[in-house]
């Protein structure tokens, strides 16, 4: 999980109980799996005795970090910042633990920040970096020829002074982060030596790559964040129970807390039958339990299970209506009112005439498909075509209608 470090790092970590810190970015109300490097490097840090400090961006967010950025960002306003804030809190809160000795500390920089003048700040901070200094960092040359604002230039000097008033005020000798973010963190390591005369240190994390080259942390759809309403916990399982062979060989050591012994016993299991996934099923159960539940985690489990393996009307109404609806999310939806639903004669309508023949658009193809045994409702076989609508509705309002092998739909009874 080690890119690079500085000199003196260990030694200094030897010492006794350091207090580092990483900086999160409220640029939402919820953070993404990208960002769960940096927490997990921070669970280490606790647990081998240290104090984590989680900062969070209020100031900073207002200008926008330009590291691995190709443009300028939309800046957010103080509500939208403070909001995002407390989404971010509550999901390191199941993380790092904020209470005992070593308890996590989350720390905003809009504190410090807020009654700064901008003429105190190049004053008393700019003097100490020089242009030459700032202009050889990667986040500075990687965007000069598209285009760099004063705003966005500034970040690196913000971010060191960031460093600087935790190094004073809290004791934080170590900054860690991404390795995009070595520039940034360095300048906060040289304004304390010019500052203050002071020895700081900065330790940064691989920037994660998967084997086939696309982006970690990113699906067709866009991030896959914490927060279940921005991706329901069965597409968090999903996206950790489909990595890869390859990919889940260096998930599982970073994403987990497994100890080596274990996780080495785990992937030769896993090479002497591939198969089974075993490296997967470790991975997506320690990683969904803890961003969401066990309860949701055995959800999102059984809806596997119903979409790509054998299932019964039993098993489906066991599922809560969220992972339902997440499970087939996108397949088409027929809408019925309870009267007519009530009133209609036989399955054969229900599928054709009564649901606008977004199923079947007429009763003779109904009838031939299910004579063909072709048609199942709730994971059942509809065997007669004059059949009444004896169905259990799932979560008292859902038919879950199965045309075919593939064709999926949806009955809403309201």
């Amino acid at each position: 999980m080690i890119h690079d470090m500085m000199p003196g790092v260990e030694e200094a970590l030897q010492k006794g109980m350091t207090s580092g810190y990483i900086g999160f970015d409220p640029t939402a109300d919820s953070l993404h799996i990208g960002s769960l490097v940096q927490i997990m490097i921070l669970v280490h840090f606790q647990k081998a005795g240290h104090k984590p400090v989680a900062l969070v961006g209020g100031a900073t967010g207002m200008v926008g970090d330009p590291s691995g950025k190709s443009k300028e960002r939309n800046l957010l306003s103080k509500e939208e910042i403070d909001h995002n804030i407390e989404g971010v809190k509550s999901q390191l809160q199941k993380f790092l633990d904020f209470e005992g000795e070593n308890a996590a500390e989350m720390i905003n920089n809009y504190d410090w920040f807020k009654d700064y003048n901008f003429l105190e700040f190049i004053r008393d901070v700019g003097k100490h970096i020089t242009i030459n200094y700032m202009m050889t960092k990667d986040s500075v040359q990687n965007r000069l020829e598209t285009g760099l604002s004063f705003t966005e230039f500034s970040y690196q000097l913000i971010q060191g002074y960031d460093f600087y008033h935790l190094y004073k005020n809290n004791n934080c000798l170590l900054q860690m982060g991404g390795s995009d973010q070595w520039g940034n963190i360095v300048t906060g390591t040289e304004l304390i030596r010019r500052m203050d005369g002071g020895e700081a240190y900065a330790v940064t994390t691989p920037l994660i790559r998967k084997a086939d080259g696309t982006k970690f942390g990113k699906t067709e759809e866009g991030n896959v964040w914490l927060d279940p309403e921005r991706t329901t916990p069965y597409k968090f399982y999903q996206y950790w129970i489909n990595a890869s062979d390859e990919d889940v060989k260096n998930y599982i050591k970073i994403f987990t807390l497994k100890g080596k012994d274990e996780i080495e016993a785990l992937i030769e299991e896993h090479d002497q039958a591939p198969e089974k996934r075993v490296l997967q099923q470790a991975l997506a159960e320690e990683i969904t339990v803890r961003v969401h539940s066990r309860e949701d985690y055995d959800q999102a489990v059984k809806a596997s299970q119903i979409l790509f393996g054998k299932s019964t009307t039993e098993d489906l109404a066991s599922l809560n209506e969220k992972t339902l609806l997440s499970i087939f999310e996108g397949v088409p939806m027929a809408e019925v009112n309870l009267e007519k639903y009530n009133n209609t004669a036989n399955v054969t309508d229900l599928l054709s005439e009564v649901t606008n023949g977004i199923i079947f658009p007429s009763k003779g193809e109904a009838r031939r498909m299910i004579k063909q045994n072709a048609v199942s409702i709730n994971r059942e076989k509809v065997t007669s075509a004059e059949a009444s609508l004896d169905f259990l509705l799932l979560k008292q309002k859902y038919l879950l209608v199965q045309k075919g092998k593939k064709n999926y739909y949806l009955i809403k009874v309201e």
